[in-house]
């Protein structure tokens, strides 16, 4: 289905959830209704921001002037993210503490919009809409697809105990799937995150001819900074201690740090980036890859051949934690207890680096295929059963 044509009214509709934290739900959601779209499944796709159902008069904005995600981004962009492994339990306490008011939200919600199947891209919350969905649209499935390699046991991305069915991108998430309690039919593994359009159908480019436009040196290595759309001002020391370094700094939606970089000085070309959607493209350009270890952008560059350099100390998020293990267990780049010494990590890296883009090649993604796939299976599995109860009553 084109994402431009108007839905007819029997087309079933899928509701995909997600909201802004961090980045990456709001990312894989878009990146799943194009995959749809692409796959030719003939649903009415519905993305969904969970907060605004569960705040649709956005009081919390108007007693905070900040969005409920605000909080969690601004951490980000500053580095503060050391304790967040105790706060995630609070913040989990305080769900189910408010799961009764969950559910009823979101059962109203669902009454409304009678999905035929919810998709959910974000984690902790599951409990919640598995039970409202039960509720109001006890013949639709709830799946969750995570947008972390791993999961962050307990409760983080999987619920044992609700009717969820769970997507893993990861061998060694569907492991922990089924070791948790989800029955095998209920745990479905996929070949890696969900990557946007842009990666999968990646214009061909003059690579020299574009980094000479840009004023980069063609003949010389070129490094790639991204810490989310948010930033990180950790990338300004970075960039300083690789001075030498042709560099290309993605500094999202941060004007500050874009700014201060865009004012340093370095012995070797910059190229700076605001938010950008062509991500796909500045990645062809590059060689490899420095940025925090999170699943969705340390798979995009992964996939587009890039070794990545990341860190592993008391600041990476638990959720993160594991995708270092995949990058040393997969022998796709570095990993550092700091940024300290930069400069002779992406020397080391440089010296190995054909040895790191051949073991690049061995862990493409295809979930942007294969989810639609598995979707359309369960969609069809559901609709069987239901049809099969009518006749049995």
């Amino acid at each position: 289905m084109n994402l431009q044509q108007s839905p007819r009214s029997d087309m079933p509709v899928i509701e995909l959830v997600y909201f802004n934290a961090g980045g990456g739900h709001r990312a894989s959601s878009l990146a799943l209704e194009s995959a749809i779209a692409r796959a030719g499944l003939d649903w009415q796709v519905k993305r969904t921001h969970l907060f605004e159902v569960l705040d649709p008069n956005a009081r919390f904005r108007h007693w905070t002037g900040m969005e409920p995600e605000d909080v969690y981004n601004k951490r980000l962009a500053r580095g503060w993210t050391l304790g967040l492994s105790q706060e995630l339990r609070v913040l989990q306490q305080m769900i189910r503490f408010g799961h009764r008011s969950l559910v009823q939200s979101l059962t109203r919600h669902w009454s409304e919009t009678a999905p035929a199947m919810v998709v959910s891209l974000i984690p902790n919350f599951n409990r919640a809409m598995a039970d409202a969905l039960a509720v109001a649209q006890p013949a639709s499935p709830f799946v969750t697809v995570m947008t972390d390699l791993a999961d962050c046991p307990p409760r983080f991305w999987t619920e044992p105990q609700t009717q969820q069915i769970l997507v893993c991108g990861s061998p060694y998430a569907l492991a922990q799937a089924r070791a948790s309690g989800i029955a095998p039919h209920r745990a479905w593994g996929v070949s890696g995150m969900l990557l946007g359009e842009q990666f999968h159908q990646v214009q061909p480019l003059d690579r020299d001819r574009e980094r000479a436009a840009l004023g980069l040196d063609p003949s010389k290595p070129v490094g790639l900074i991204l810490f989310g759309s948010e930033g990180s001002k950790a990338m300004l020391p970075m960039a300083q201690r690789l001075s030498g370094t042709q560099l290309i700094v993605a500094c999202g939606r941060n004007a500050a740090l874009a700014t201060a970089m865009r004012a340093m000085k370095r012995n070797a070309p910059t190229v700076v980036l605001d938010y950008t959607r062509e991500m796909a493209r500045y990645m062809q350009l590059a060689d490899f890859f420095i940025g925090k270890p999170g699943s969705g952008s340390l798979s995009e560059a992964v996939h587009m051949g890039l070794p990545p350099i990341v860190v592993r100390n008391a600041f990476t998020m638990p959720q993160e934690r594991y995708c270092t293990d995949w990058v040393r267990d997969n022998k796709l780049g570095l990993v550092l207890p700091s940024y300290k010494r930069i400069d002779l990590a992406v020397d080391k890296l440089l010296r190995q680096l054909d040895q790191h883009k051949r073991a690049t090649l061995r862990v493409q993604s295809k979930a942007a295929e294969q989810v639609p796939q598995v979707l359309a299976q369960i969609l069809e599995s559901s609709q069987r059963m239901g049809i099969g109860m009518k006749k049995a009553a």
